[in-house]
């Protein structure tokens, strides 16, 4: 990675982390009372550093979006501490946040508002003025390969189109830690490889940091650079694994066997972990 690859992004540090979700009986109350629960996280340590991509890999049901939130500050953990640090501080003990986006499975768009409105919607709940967020919504659209589709609405999008709006209203936004959960699980191979190819190709030109969830072995491979291998809960990680990998990455990349060996590597890492 180049250094102003690496310039927009921030470290993400987790320590000790510990998360359990009560187990509720059927008016609700928790079963056992406070001190039990589902263990999904516990003294989980990650240390990723600026502009890093990590995919993050593990069995459904691991903690792999738990990890997210927490990251986010969507959630809060039961021990340890999980922190974003930029310059000039850190967020996570008080500080003020670093721009964060959050890409789901889902595009979650409005189906009411326009690609240009659903895209800008970011910018306008922080206040933005009305022409400086529409401009910036046509940037990112633009990024994102969708500069002629913003009067159009949801429903009369692809999936595919759906989830390109998404990452372009998670980037308006020139975020410096991206986080994203399963976004492309639901697409076809086709579509899903293209929008392997337009992230990647984001994070190259901003530099931010990505922490990128996925069932898929080939597309951790493709994407990350990094590729951190959970067990099933409460997760511990059973791997961390640099990828031995160009960082031009292409569709060829696919059939080569340096992209074969990392790929089984990672299968063999899961299978350790009881995947």
């Amino acid at each position: 990675m180049t250094k102003a690859m690496a310039s927009g992004g921030v470290r993400v540090r987790l320590t000790g982390i510990r998360r359990v979700f009560p187990v509720l009986d059927d008016a609700g109350r928790a079963r056992g009372g406070s001190a039990s629960g589902l263990v999904v996280l516990d003294g989980l340590d990650l240390d990723v550093a600026p502009g890093a991509f990590v995919a993050l890999l593990g069995p459904s049901g691991c903690g792999k979006s738990t990890l997210l939130r927490l990251v986010a500050g969507l959630d809060r953990a039961d021990a340890g501490a999980a922190v974003v640090e930029a310059e000039g501080g850190a967020s996570g003990g008080g500080g003020a946040r670093a721009p964060i986006a959050y890409v789901f499975q889902d595009a979650h768009l409005l189906p009411w508002r326009s690609v240009l409105e659903n895209t800008a919607l970011p910018l306008e709940l922080a206040g933005a003025p009305v022409e400086e967020r529409r401009a910036a919504a046509r940037a990112a659209l633009l990024q994102v390969g969708l500069a002629d589709a913003g009067a159009r609405y949801p429903a009369e999008l692809s999936g595919g189109m759906r989830m390109r709006v998404s990452l372009a209203r998670a980037m308006v936004t020139r975020p410096r830690l991206l986080l994203l959960d399963e976004p492309f699980a639901a697409l076809d191979e086709l579509t899903r490889s293209r929008l392997d190819d337009q992230l990647r190709a984001l994070w190259a030109e901003l530099g931010m940091t990505v922490l990128f969830v996925t069932h898929s072995i080939i597309e951790a491979a493709y994407l990350a650079e990094r590729a951190v291998v959970l067990s099933p809960r409460p997760a511990r990680i059973v791997a961390d694994r640099t990828l031995s990998l160009p960082a031009e990455r292409t569709a060829a990349l696919r059939t080569e066997p340096a992209f074969a060996r990392e790929v089984r590597a990672l299968q063999e890492a899961l299978e350790r972990g009881g995947a």
